[in-house]
C-alpha cells in the first residue's frame, strides 16, 4: 500500500468510502471462515480464484458492453473526482467478505471491479486495490488473532516477508508497462487456480 501511495493523490474521497465496505466485509468473511470446515474450504477455493481471474480478463469486453459503445469514456481523474457508485461499494462489500474468508484473488476481484467502473490506469487501480486489501486484511487478521488460531512464529515470519516483498514489488511494477502488469496478474491468477484445483483432488 505504501509503495502505491502516490497513485492515491486526489482520490481521498474514494479511499475513504472504499474503506467502509472493505472493513465490514472483511469482518463478515473472517467469521464465516471460522465456521467453515477444512474440507469445504479446500473444495471451493480453486473456483473462487479462477472466477476472479476470469472476471479480470473479461473486464474490458464487459465494460464495452455496459457502455454500449456510444458513451464517452471518462478519465481516471474524472472518475476519482466523483463519489464511487453504490454498485461499486456493494461490490466491494462482497469482495471484502470474500477477502476475509480467503485472501487470495481479492486483488484481481478489485481490479476487475475498478476496470468495470471505467478505470484504465493499472497503477491508480493498484493503489485503490491495495488500500482496500489493507482494510480487509486488517479487520480479518484482528479477528483471527483474537480467536486464538494464529501460529505466531509462522505468521510473523510471513508478515515480514510480505511487507518487504510487497513494497519492492509495488515500486518495481510502477516502472513496468501496464500491459505487462495486466498479463502478469492474469498468469498468476490462472496458475494459482489450477494449482489449488489440482490439490483438491
Amino acid at each position: 500500500m505504501l509503495g502505491y501511495r502516490g497513485e492515491l493523490a486526489g482520490a481521498r474521497r474514494w479511499a475513504t468510502l472504499f474503506a467502509v465496505p472493505s472493513l465490514i466485509g472483511g469482518g463478515i468473511g473472517a467469521l464465516l471462515l471460522l465456521h467453515t470446515s477444512n474440507e469445504v474450504f479446500d473444495r471451493i477455493v480453486p473456483w473462487l480464484v479462477l472466477g476472479a481471474t476470469a472476471l479480470f480478463l473479461l473486464q474490458r469486453p464487459l465494460l464495452r458492453l455496459v457502455r454500449g459503445g456510444g458513451a464517452t469514456a471518462r478519465t481516471d481523474d474524472e472518475l476519482t473526482a466523483q463519489r464511487p457508485s453504490l454498485a461499486l461499494l456493494a461490490g466491494q462489500l462482497v469482495v471484502g467478505i470474500y477477502g476475509g474468508y480467503f485472501g487470495a484473488g481479492i486483488g484481481i476481484l478489485m481490479l476487475a471491479a475498478l476496470g468495470l467502473m471505467g478505470f484504465t490506469n493499472i497503477h491508480r487501480m493498484n493503489g485503490l486495490k491495495n488500500w482496500g486489501g489493507f482494510c480487509i486484511n486488517l479487520v480479518a487478521a484482528t479477528g483471527f488473532a483474537l480467536s486464538g488460531i494464529v501460529r505466531w512464529p509462522v505468521a510473523l515470519g510471513m508478515a515480514v516477508g510480505s511487507m518487504a516483498g510487497g513494497y519492492i514489488g509495488a515500486r518495481a511494477a510502477q516502472r513496468v508497462p501496464q500491459a505487462v502488469v495486466r498479463a502478469a496478474v492474469a498468469v498468476v491468477g490462472v496458475a494459482s487456480g489450477i494449482w489449488l484445483l489440482s490439490r483438491s483432488f
